[in-house]
């Protein structure tokens, strides 16, 4: 089996090791794998083929590396995830709420609610937005 192929596999088995675990560095030591291979291409003994690698890998994870980290974490926004998803929503009143209890429902769920300014009072039928949750409790406000 010539050497290029050998160092093909490697970097396809580093690039699928990358995918389990998404830290970037498998990724680097495949594009050193390649580097190797164009050395191989090239008819390099297989001591030069090893330099290489740990030249190319070494600059990738030093220079490369720092700047795709970089660029994937600026990049991509904050998910929102869990009861925060509910924030900003419209409910519809199902028991009177006051400071005290109410309920509201959101489409199929149905939630304990309470205003989240004294005095305020929604009656049945009231449309109103979640503007907090705290643990089982949904805080609304005016629409």
């Amino acid at each position: 089996m010539p050497a290029w192929l050998l160092w093909l596999i490697a970097a396809g088995l580093f690039a699928g090791g990358e995918m389990a675990s998404l830290d970037l560095v498998l990724l680097m030591f495949a594009g050193g794998a390649l580097g190797g291979m164009g050395v191989a291409l090239l008819g390099g003994p297989v001591l030069l083929q090893l330099v290489a690698f740990v030249v190319v890998s070494v600059g990738l994870l030093v220079v490369i590396r720092p700047i795709a980290k970089r660029h994937l974490v600026d990049r991509t926004p904050e998910q929102i995830d869990g009861v925060a998803t509910y924030v900003g929503r419209t409910a519809v009143v199902s028991e009177r709420v006051d400071g005290a209890a109410g309920r509201v429902r959101m489409g199929a769920d149905e939630w304990t609610a309470r205003t989240q300014l004294d005095g305020e009072v929604y009656e049945v039928g009231d449309e109103v937005r979640i503007v907090q949750i705290e643990g089982p409790i949904a805080y609304v406000s005016h629409f």
